[in-house]
């Protein structure tokens, strides 16, 4: 009898030490890691894709701007110059490349300021009492009490009220041999006049001015506005500082000179369009290769480029290639980039042959300029620049293929992610049914337990009986 209950206790694997809970630990993690494996290489691949999308758009971005900074610049540009420049100066603006030059100008008048100046006291410090009371400014239709009190009383405070107006005139205080004197000055051009009448005080409305000249306040400089003429048209200014007249160009003018004309030119650009077609080539050529190991096919899944077969790509890739046959003219022999020696290669990438470009350079130089870089872009003439921003446009239009991609795969990483959260749901359950079939299993195991002890106790009666 005892062989028989040995056989009861190796067959319930009663005393046998194993461990339910490790035991539903491992049957969960079997069912369950090859499903998120599934999952997670899915959430691998979809996120590299999402990024190489992402750094082709940027590099795209990247290659356009950088092509439209590099055209406006001084080295395709030119600088622009005067030929005299005593008599004026001129400047780039940021935000584009002068028009309408080359120019004719002639400064007829400069704009200058009313400036008055007290009559000098001998003996007389900027600490000296100038009087207390009130004297309003006015400039234009805009006034201001200029107040002196006993805590102000002084030149320095004097001048210190008129600054704190906020009417744009300012005041100084002069001490030399002739002796102490305000002298105020306000900004150029006839509207820019200003007067400084007396309200109260006696002693203080020594520095009162309003239109007269007085024993105690002269004017020094009347003022007037600039005036010039520029391809023949007369302009007038309220500033010797004129950056409206031609766009993005500033002229200072420096001295008047009636009947004398000056050119304002633009030097010829540093830069040739050959240089420019060199560069151009080479920039477009890193973003296609780029482009080409993120579409490769490779010997298996694991070599093939990250969007290999992705169609976004592909179409970016046709929008590029089409640069070469799109008219950036409409008219002249020269019209697209192929007729001035760029082609396109098996791989996507440009070829430039230098030899056509330099014929075409040296037939008509003027005409390749206005073909890569106009002076003024249009519909029909836009320009290298204006291409490649075109371009980019198309590739990037809310309805085209790149965008559209890249919400599928954002939608695709938000759906991955939900059968994460599914799938962690789902084994949760599992492990709460496994544990709760083994704790069942575990009071059945322990019931049959007792059960054998009290067989165990019989069989040893029965056999202790039989003796």
């Amino acid at each position: 009898m005892a062989s028989v209950s040995s056989s009861i206790t190796t067959a319930l694997g009663i005393g046998s030490g194993i461990d339910t809970k490790s035991l539903v630990t491992s049957l969960v993690a079997a069912t369950r890691d090859p499903k998120e494996k599934v999952i997670t290489d899915r959430q691998s691949l979809n996120s590299a894709r999402i990024s190489a999308l992402a750094s082709a758009s940027s590099s795209l971005d990247t290659f356009a701007d950088a092509l439209s900074t590099l055209l406006s610049g001084t080295g395709y540009a030119g600088v622009p110059a005067s030929n005299d420049t005593s008599i004026a100066s001129v400047s780039l603006l940021p935000g584009g490349v002068p028009t309408g030059l080359p120019a004719q100008l002639e400064v007829q008048q400069l704009a200058s300021a009313r400036t008055l100046a007290s009559t000098p006291v001998s003996g007389a410090t900027a600490a000296s009492a100038v009087g207390q009371g009130e004297l309003t400014l006015t400039v234009g239709g805009s006034t201001a009490a200029i107040t002196i009190t006993a805590t102000n009383n002084s030149y320095t405070g004097l001048a210190a009220a008129i600054n704190a107006s906020g009417l744009g005139v300012t005041a100084s205080v002069v001490t030399d041999m002739q002796g102490t004197r305000l002298v105020m000055k306000g900004a150029t051009g006839a509207a820019n006049d200003f007067s400084l009448t007396s309200v109260s005080g006696v002693d203080l409305a020594a520095f009162a001015w309003n239109g007269t000249d007085s024993a105690t306040m002269v004017s020094k400089a009347s003022p007037q506005n600039a005036i010039i003429k520029l391809d023949g048209v007369e302009q007038h200014y309220a500033s010797n500082t004129v950056d409206t007249a031609i766009a993005n160009l500033r002229i200072d003018l420096n001295k008047a000179a009636p009947g004398t004309t000056v050119t304002l030119a633009t030097t010829e650009p540093t830069t040739s369009m050959r240089d420019l077609m060199v560069e151009f080539v080479d920039a477009y050529n890193t973003l296609v290769k780029a482009l080409n190991t993120a579409t490769a096919t490779g010997a298996d899944s694991a070599s093939a480029g990250v969007l290999n077969g992705d169609s976004s790509i592909r179409d970016m890739r046709r929008q590029l290639s089409a640069m070469t046959s799109t008219a950036l003219s409409a008219t002249g022999t020269y019209k697209t980039l192929s007729d001035i020696g760029v082609a396109t290669n098996r791989d996507g990438t440009l070829k430039l042959n230098t030899e056509t470009l330099d014929k075409a350079i040296a037939a008509d130089p003027a005409a390749i300029t206005q073909l890569l870089n106009p002076t003024v872009t249009s519909a029909t003439n836009p320009g290298l620049a204006g291409l490649m921003d075109s371009v980019r446009d198309k590739i990037q239009n809310k309805d085209g293929a790149l965008v559209q991609a890249q919400a599928k795969y954002k939608e695709l990483a938000e759906t991955l992610a939900e059968q994460l959260e599914k799938l962690d749901t789902q084994m949760a359950s599992y492990e709460a049914q496994l544990t709760s079939v083994y704790s069942k299993m575990e009071t059945r195991l322990t019931a049959l337990k007792a059960t054998q002890s009290y067989l165990d106790q019989q069989i040893e009666i029965w056999n202790n009986s039989d003796n």
